[in-house]
């Protein structure tokens, strides 16, 4: 099953991405700049084979939902999101808010 749901944190637009998978759930809040995802998203491989592309993105562990993603601090972030302020060990709502 999976769910698409508009949100807003302090009034700022994204959008809330669940997926249920066997085992697994994965986990997405994105606009159009960036995005937070939960432990399946690979940084590494954005930091090194699509360097180019300069995706924003976060990744934090151990989170089951929505609400956990967002208050969840990023346990690895994009070089690319450094330009945004962003830095591991923030929480993702907080990465969030400075992509607007």
């Amino acid at each position: 099953m999976m769910t698409v749901e508009p949100m807003f944190l302090d009034g700022k637009p994204f959008t809330a991405v669940t997926v249920k998978l066997p085992k697994t759930t994965l986990l997405v809040v994105s606009n159009d700049v960036g995005y937070i995802m939960c432990g399946a998203l690979d940084v590494d491989l954005l930091n090194e084979k699509l360097a180019d592309r300069n995706i924003i993105s976060g990744r934090a562990v151990g989170v089951k939902t929505i609400q956990q993603l967002l208050s969840a601090p990023l346990e690895k972030v994009t070089d690319a999101s450094l330009a945004y302020g962003w830095k591991a060990g923030m929480t993702g709502k907080d990465a969030l808010l400075l992509l607007t």
